[in-house]
């Protein structure tokens, strides 16, 4: 019995890594198709969201199968109950990309940013994407350092998120309501890519060490 269990947790970890991953690859694919207003891709990566909630659901039935089937209990219990919120913290991950890739179809053939906001977007989307592979790696190794670091990780983009603001409300600003509106959305689509990415972290330490991470 505990060998299947082993088995069943490494397979359900290879899964949800899976779905970060490809959150990962559609969020570098969605900020590819802001920055450069190409429809194509845009499109590409609404089409391959489906697979992503493919894999969400069948990382959902494998949890299922894992309290049901296995009765944990104490540790292994902390471990599957914690696995249900990880995936809830990845599907969302995927569906963030998704967001910021209909904003960019939305706009087409106009480019949704300000030519001065670029530089922002195009880092944010870089450490998206790292943070993503972060995830990934930690759900695939299990190791809580690793995964405790990833919250080191997010102080970048909140950073960035914070000077977007003091873009937006500069006097200076002659892009529009609309302009605006769609930056202050896709920076917080940016930014609760990355909570999701920490989130995941946490419940890594959690399930490896019975420890909650202090948020500070």
């Amino acid at each position: 019995m505990r060998t299947a269990y082993i088995q069943q947790m490494g397979a359900f970890n290879d899964t949800l890594g899976d779905i970060c991953g490809r959150s990962g690859v559609a969020m570098e694919k969605a900020t590819n198709a802001l920055l450069q207003a190409d429809l194509a891709i845009a499109e590409e990566v609404i089409t391959e969201h489906d697979e992503i909630r493919k894999l969400s659901k069948r990382a959902e039935e494998e949890a299922f199968t894992l309290l049901a089937l296995q009765a944990p209990v104490a540790g292994d219990l902390r471990v599957v109950v914690s696995g249900f919120q990880i995936v809830a913290d990845v599907d969302r991950m995927g569906a963030l990309a998704l967001h910021v890739a209909k904003v960019a179809r939305r706009r087409h053939p106009k480019r949704a940013l300000p030519e001065e906001v670029n530089g922002y977007f195009a880092e944010m989307g870089r450490l998206a994407v790292e943070l993503a592979y972060s995830a990934r790696e930690v759900l695939l190794t299990q190791d809580p350092h690793q995964a405790a670091e990833i919250e080191e990780q997010d102080d970048a983009m909140d950073d960035l998120h914070r000077h977007l603001f003091t873009v937006l409300m500069d006097r200076d600003w002659k892009h529009g309501v609309a302009a605006a509106v769609d930056v202050t959305l896709l920076g917080r689509y940016y930014e609760r890519f990355a909570d999701h990415a920490v989130a995941v972290g946490r419940r890594v330490v959690f399930q490896s060490t019975g420890v909650v991470p202090d948020e500070n």
